[in-house]
């Protein structure tokens, strides 16, 4: 049985009293780890001496799986590294291709290694594949994408407050090899959890519980695949942590200046009327999850509404004015009916304080919201709106920095709008996600699954993607998934983001309570990319010898004639430019060619790995 100790208060935070009781550390439970019964199950020639027992599997999965041995957990994996090691040990100077084939031929199901493995001192999550088509059992299915399992050993779990996680099902038919396991369907995943050597795994996929469509995983569809994966586990590799090995508590004092102009709404206070329902709030989390890197390069930038703001479509829920055309034109939502005008550069959405919109008004499972449903994260707007011109309604894409929020591994295939990030340290592991960056961008600068980065480092563009360019406004969504019994799951970032906002600006924040006096708005003005040409100025005629003066002289230069001419000299003005009428043609206009329908993509192909996506 799991023995665990939980830690409680990690310090990720050191502020004053009153500060201490806005912000708080997760609390974490560790893994009490055997590796004694991990160890006892190696033996050949991979079986290494009692002071290095796993240095041998190491270093035959090591060429594969980069960095196995750093993992603090016994990494199981869908991988013969026995067969793999006879093989690399029989072939004579492989090169790299080689021992990509030979890794190849090792994996076990038919599953297939991706460019993603992340292993360190709290655990490994790694990402298979599945062609459905090479497997005759599932010759029934008619899913025709790739199936991508996400697989993670956890050393540390994190225990949420708020709504208990779901206690799972039975999983009898794999309960003699996994005693204990348990199947669960949660934020649009079947999970199956289970634990060995104390140390709990989860295996997920991505599914929709409805009727099977070629296009479309269903979660019992997923269900066989995901028995066909953790019979294929192998021990593949880890390294013991020395004995009484505790987290390594990073400190993050909040700064002790206040600042005059930044400001935030109480976590939880979103929008008047704008949860799943009418009735609905968000989720008052002062969870600290992590020590974050602002996400944005620079400041200044403001988390708030993108649909429920101005210029927003009020996530559909219906307006007073059904058509938005004319920029300036008023409406309101009318969930809450306040005042809004169609002009995305609009003071408010530029201008402190900020205001928390997780589990705003969306139709995507989030456990942690109340109503099951909502927005997944935070909407973070840039600095300011670039507008086009004076008469552009809606702002200018790639004109600033995103940067990695952490140290980690990004997880991301080509074509895709989502960046996952991966961070996993001695005292922290978790993913956060990046949407709506522009996917041909991303690809072109290499941001894409096995890329280590730094927190700091730009990793791309705010833009405006979502599916198409101008899909969307101009901004970031950002949201974290933490690991729990039952694996990674979606919480509230936004006091991880103020915390790290505070340290790119140097000062702290001041939090405005419901009830509390809201400060008066201070905008960034938009900046207009073409402003309108100033008015031509006639150059005043210069007065010939015999041309009187002027009845009155205005100021004039030291360079300027002091006989000024009485009026200016009229400016021809062209007139408009009229293009010339066609000639008639004398054949018929040639047919416009009929394009193809083009195929959409199914909604498991997104990460491929992790393909949940939110639409603002």
């Amino acid at each position: 049985m799991l023995i665990r100790a939980v830690v409680l208060g990690l310090a990720l935070i050191a502020a004053s009293p009153a500060a201490a009781q806005d912000f708080k550390a997760p609390q974490l439970a560790i893994a009490n780890i055997d590796w004694n019964a991990a160890a006892a199950i190696l033996d050949g020639p991979l079986g290494g001496p009692p002071d290095d027992p796993f240095g041998p599997l190491n270093a035959a999965s090591g060429n594969r799986f980069s960095g196995i041995a750093t993992s603090a957990v016994p990494v199981l994996l869908p991988f013969d590294a026995a067969a793999f090691a006879k093989e690399l040990a029989a072939t004579k100077e492989p090169s790299a291709n080689e021992i990509g084939a030979l890794a190849s031929r090792a994996m076990q199901g038919d599953f297939r290694v991706s460019d993603f493995f992340m292993a360190g001192p709290a655990g490994y999550d790694a990402v298979f594949a599945l062609r459905l088509a090479d497997v005759k059992e599932f010759s029934d299915i008619r899913y025709a994408e790739p199936v991508y399992v996400m697989f993670s050993g956890f050393r540390m779990t994190y225990t949420l407050d708020g709504k208990p996680l779901p206690e799972g099902v039975e999983v009898k038919a794999l309960e003699a090899d996994f005693p204990g396991i348990r199947r669960y369907l949660h934020e649009s995943y079947v999970r199956y959890s289970f634990e060995r050597f104390g140390v709990t795994y989860v295996a997920a996929i991505f599914c929709l519980d409805r009727r099977p469509a070629s296009r479309i995983l269903t979660c019992r569809q997923a269900d066989r695949i995901a028995e066909r994966f953790l019979s294929s586990l192998k021990l593949a590799g880890g390294m013991p942590a020395p004995v009484g090995q505790t987290i390594d508590a990073t400190m993050l004092p909040r700064p002790e200046a206040v600042s005059p102009n930044f400001s935030y709404f109480s976590p939880g206070f979103i929008i008047p009327g704008t949860g799943r329902s009418k009735e609905l709030g968000g989720v008052a989390d002062y969870t600290v999850y992590a020590n974050l890197r602002f996400p944005l390069k620079d400041a200044p930038a403001f988390v708030n509404s993108q649909s429920f703001n101005n210029w927003g479509n009020c996530n559909f829920t219906g307006r007073s004015v059904r058509t938005l055309r004319k920029k300036g034109t008023p409406y309101s939502c009318s969930v809450n009916g306040l005042p809004l005008v169609f002009d995305e550069s609009a003071g408010a959405n530029f201008s402190y304080p900020w205001r928390d919109n997780f589990c705003e008004h969306r139709n995507f499972f989030v456990g942690q919201c109340p109503g099951g449903e909502g927005h997944q994260g935070q909407d973070i707007r840039p600095g300011e709106c670039n507008l086009l011109n004076e008469g552009a309604d809606r702002c200018q894409p790639y004109h600033h920095d995103i940067v990695a929020a952490l140290d980690g591994t990004i997880l991301r295939a080509p074509k895709q709008q989502a960046i996952f990030l991966f961070a996993n340290t001695a005292s922290a592991h978790l993913r956060v996600r990046y949407i709506h960056m522009n996917p041909n961008r991303l690809d072109a600068d290499g941001i894409l699954s096995g890329k280590s980065v730094k927190a700091g480092d730009v990793i791309g563009k705010a833009a405006t993607f979502n599916k198409t360019e101008r899909g969307t406004s101009y901004h970031l969504h950002f949201d974290m998934q933490v690991p729990t019994r039952i694996g990674f799951v979606f919480v509230n970032p936004y006091a991880s983001l103020i915390a790290a906002y505070e340290q790119l600006v140097g000062e702290r924040g001041n939090e405005i309570k419901p009830g509390d006096t809201v400060p008066p708005l201070a905008p960034v003005p938009p900046v207009i990319l073409n402003p309108a040409p100033a008015p031509a100025v006639a150059e005043p005629k210069e007065a010939e010898p015999n041309e009187a003066e002027p009845k009155e002289a205005g100021p004039v230069d030291a360079e300027q004639s002091a006989a000024e001419p009485a009026k200016p000299a009229p400016v021809a003005v062209p007139p408009p430019r009229v293009k010339d009428k066609p000639a008639v043609r004398a054949t018929p206009p040639r047919k416009r060619p009929v394009r193809k329908k083009q195929r959409r993509r199914s909604p498991a192909a997104v990460e491929q790995a992790l393909p949940e996506f939110d639409r603002n």
